[in-house]
C-alpha cells in the first residue's frame, strides 16, 4: 500500500502545526464541557480531527508498514471505540492528551547539526605546487599527487599529508592532536593536511593525498562514530505491545461477561498510557531547564537519558581540564649578577617580535605578572624553528631551543641542563636565554589547570563515575597533569582514532562513556560516546556540533551536578510510571465495575496527567544537596 502521502501529511508544518492544533483542540474541549449543546455539533469533533487523525495515521503506518505496535495502536482503538458509542468529548479528551505528550518529545528531539559540512570547509582547496624549473603553480588541492613537490607559506593550511623537504617552521597541530602549544619542525619531519603553519617557508613532498589525507579520515570519523550509537525508545512504546494485548483481552472479557460495551470502551479508554506517555518527555524537559540554569546546552533530547548511565568519563586534557594558553611558570637565572627580574625583562623584550605562540606568551606573561613596559629591542631577527636573536638595552640576547644556543657555540652548565630537564619531565616548554655569548638561564612555559579542576575530578568519581584522561599530549605532560587531578588512568599520545579505540573499547567492556572535550580532534570521540559534552565556551563549533551538551560557560565544575541530576531524573521517570500504571489499574478496577464511565475515566486521566507534569517540574529547581 502507498502510504506516501499520509507521511507526507503527518510531516507537514513541524512543530508550528502540533502547536495549532493543540491550542485550537484546547478550545474546543473547553467549550465542549463548558458550554454543551450550545452548537449544532459537539465541539470535541475538533480535537478529534486535529490530534486524533494524525495519531490513527501514524498507527496505520507503523501497523502497516512494519507491524510495529506502539502506544498510538491503543489511542487509536480508545478513540474509535468511544466515538462508536458516541462519547465525543472522552475520545477528543484522550487524542488532546497522546498530542500534547507527542509534542513534549518533539521538543527535547535532536537539532540540525553542521559540524561535518565545517569540518569539511576547513579541507585545504588549493596547493602551491613545484614545477619541474623550480617555479610554482596554484592547482586545486584535490589533484595534487603522491610524490608532488609543494610549498606551503605562513599562514596557510598544510593540503595533504607528507614530509618536509626544505625550511624550517612552527605547526599549529591543534586539529589533529589537541595540543595547545606549537611544534617546531624541519627537514625530515612529517605533517598533516589540515594543520597550520604558523610562520616560515617550507617544501613539501606529498605522502597521502585525497581520501587518504588525515583530515578526510577525520571526517570519516565523525561521519560513522555516530552509527552505533542507540537512540533510546520512549518506555510508553517499549511496553506498548503488552499494553494493546492487556487492554483488549481486559475490555473483551469484561463485555462477554457483563454484556455492557460502555464499561469495554471505558477500559481501552482508562488503559491509554496518557500519564505513561507524558512521563519520559516532562521529566526530560523539566531536567534540560535545570542544566541550562547550570551552564549545560542539551542539544539531543535523550542525552540526560543516556548520562545516567554512564560510568567513565574521558577527560581531553589542553582547553578541558587546562586552559588551553601558555603560561611562564618559571624563571631560571644561571647568572648570579643577573637577578630573576632583569633576565624576564630582556627575555620579553627580545620576544616581543616574534610571531611565535610561545615568544607572544612571554610578552603576556611579563605584562600580566610585572606591569611594565617593555624596552626597545634592536636588531631582531626571527630563526624559524630555533627562536630569535635582538640586542636589548644594550646587550645581545639569545633565546630559543638548544638547536640555537649550538648553533652559537653556548653551552649550557649541567646545573641548568637538569632542572631544565626535571620541567620538561613535567610537560613544560622550555625557552633556554642567552646573554652577551653566555648561557643565563631558561623560562619554562605550561599550561595550567582550570581552577577547580582537581575538586571537580573528585566529585565526579564520588557521582559515580571514574574519570579518565585522553589527550594528544605527550607522557610527560599528561602524567603531570594527571597527578595534579588525582586521575589515575592516563592515555597520551592520542590521534582521534586513537580516542576512539578507547571509547569504543570501554563500551564493549560494559562501561558507558561520557566524552568531555573541546577541539577538532575531539569530533569523533564526542559522537562515539554514549554522551559527549563539549566546552561551548572555549571550543571549536566542529566539536560543539559533534557534542550532545555542550558547557556554555566552560565551567566544568557544575559537572557533578549534572551527573546527578541525570540520575534524578530517571528516578523521577521511574516514579512517574509507577504512578500512572498505579492509576491506570485502579482506573481499570472501577472501568469494570462500572464506577466510571468513559468521560469518567477520560478526566481521570487528566488528573493522572496533571499529576506527573507536576512530579515533573519539581526537577527544574533541583540541586545537588550531597556536597560530593
Amino acid at each position: 500500500m502507498e502510504m506516501k502521502w499520509v507521511e507526507r501529511f503527518l510531516a507537514w508544518g513541524g512543530v508550528k502545526r502540533e502547536v495549532g492544533c493543540l491550542i485550537v483542540s484546547g478550545a474546543a474541549l473547553a467549550v465542549s464541557i463548558l458550554f454543551p449543546g450550545r452548537l449544532p455539533f459537539d465541539p470535541a469533533w475538533v480535537a478529534i480531527v486535529l490530534c486524533g487523525i494524525p495519531i490513527l495515521l501514524e498507527a496505520a503506518v507503523g501497523l502497516i508498514t512494519a507491524f510495529d505496535i506502539k502506544a498510538d495502536v491503543l489511542v487509536s482503538l480508545a478513540l474509535l471505540a468511544s466515538v462508536a458509542i458516541g462519547e465525543i468529548f472522552a475520545a477528543g479528551e484522550v487524542a488532546f492528551i497522546m498530542q500534547l505528550g507527542a509534542l513534549l518529545e518533539d521538543l527535547t528531539v535532536a537539532r540540525a547539526r553542521a559540524g561535518i559540512e565545517r569540518l569539511v570547509r576547513l579541507t585545504p582547496r588549493t596547493a602551491r605546487r613545484l614545477t619541474a624549473d623550480d617555479g610554482e603553480e596554484t592547482v586545486d588541492a584535490a589533484l595534487v599527487r603522491l610524490g608532488d613537490r609543494l610549498r606551503v607559506l605562513p599562514g596557510e593550511t598544510i593540503p595533504v599529508d607528507g614530509v618536509i623537504l626544505r625550511g624550517q617552521t612552527s605547526v599549529d597541530q591543534s586539529v589533529m592532536t589537541g595540543e595547545s602549544l606549537p611544534v617546531d619542525l624541519g627537514p625530515g619531519d612529517r605533517v598533516s593536511s589540515g594543520t597550520v603553519n604558523q610562520f616560515g617557508t617550507f617544501e613539501m613532498e606529498a605522502e597521502r593525498v585525497g581520501e587518504d589525507s588525515s583530515i578526510q579520515r577525520m571526517v570519516r570519523l565523525v561521519q560513522s562514530a555516530d552509527a552505533g550509537k542507540a537512540k533510546i525508545v520512549g518506555l510508553a512504546d517499549r511496553w506498548a505491545t503488552w499494553i494493546v494485548v492487556a487492554a483488549l483481552t481486559a475490555a473483551l472479557l469484561t463485555w462477554l461477561i457483563t454484556g455492557q460495551v460502555i464499561r469495554a470502551v471505558t477500559i481501552l479508554v482508562v488503559f491509554c498510557p496518557c500519564a505513561l506517555v507524558l512521563a519520559t518527555p516532562t521529566a526530560i524537559m523539566a531536567a534540560i531547564g535545570n542544566a541550562t540554569r547550570h551552564g549545560f546546552l542539551v542539544r539531543e533530547g535523550d542525552a540526560l537519558e543516556r548520562l545516567s548511565m554512564v560510568r567513565r568519563v574521558t577527560f581531553d586534557k589542553t582547553g578541558t581540564l587546562t586552559y588551553g594558553v601558555p603560561r611562564v611558570v618559571a624563571v631560571k637565572t644561571l647568572l648570579p649578577e643577573l637577578p630573576r627580574e632583569r633576565l624576564y625583562r630582556l627575555a620579553a623584550g627580545a620576544e616581543q617580535g616574534s610571531e611565535h605562540p610561545l615568544g607572544r606568551a612571554v610578552v603576556r606573561c611579563y605584562g600580566d605578572e610585572l606591569g611594565k613596559s617593555l624596552p626597545t629591542a634592536e636588531r631582531f631577527r626571527m630563526l624559524p624553528g630555533r627562536g630569535v636573536l635582538a640586542r636589548v638595552d644594550g646587550r645581545e640576547v639569545a633565546a630559543g631551543n638548544p638547536k640555537l644556543l649550538d648553533e652559537l657555540g653556548i653551552g649550557l652548565p649541567v646545573q641548568g641542563l637538569e632542572e631544565a630537564d626535571r620541567l620538561l619531565e613535567q610537560g613544560c616548554t622550555v625557552i633556554y636565554l642567552a646573554i652577551d655569548g653566555r648561557a643565563a638561564g631558561f623560562l619554562a612555559l605550561s599550561d595550567t589547570l582550570r581552577e577547580g579542576a582537581a575538586d571537580t575530578v573528585r566529585r565526579v568519581y564520588r557521582a559515580g563515575a571514574a574519570p579518565v584522561l585522553l589527550t594528544g599530549d605527550h607522557e610527560n605532560a599528561a602524567a603531570h597533569i594527571a597527578g595534579q587531578l588525582g586521575i589515575t588512568e592516563v592515555h597520551a599520545g592520542c590521534l582521534p582514532e586513537d580516542k576512539l579505540a578507547w571509547i569504543d573499547r570501554y563500551q564493549r567492556e560494559g562501561l558507558p562513556v561520557c566524552m568531555i572535550g573541546d577541539g577538532i580532534n575531539d569530533a569523533p570521540a564526542l559522537k562515539k560516546a554514549l554522551v559527549g559534552i563539549a566546552m561551548g565556551g572555549v571550543g571549536s563549533d566542529i566539536a560543539v556540533d559533534a557534542a550532545d551538551i555542550a558547557l556554555v560557560n566552560d565551567d566544568i565544575s557544575q559537572l557533578p551536578h549534572l551527573l546527578r541530576l541525570s540520575r534524578r531524573m530517571m528516578t523521577t521517570i521511574k516514579c512517574n510510571l509507577t504512578f500512572s500504571m498505579t492509576l491506570n489499574f485502579i482506573a481499570i478496577a472501577l472501568a469494570i465495575t462500572g464506577v466510571l464511565d468513559p468521560v469518567a475515566g477520560a478526566l481521570v486521566h487528566n488528573a493522572g496527567s496533571v499529576a506527573v507534569i507536576l512530579c515533573s517540574a519539581l526537577l527544574l529547581r533541583w540541586e545537588d544537596r550531597s556536597g560530593g
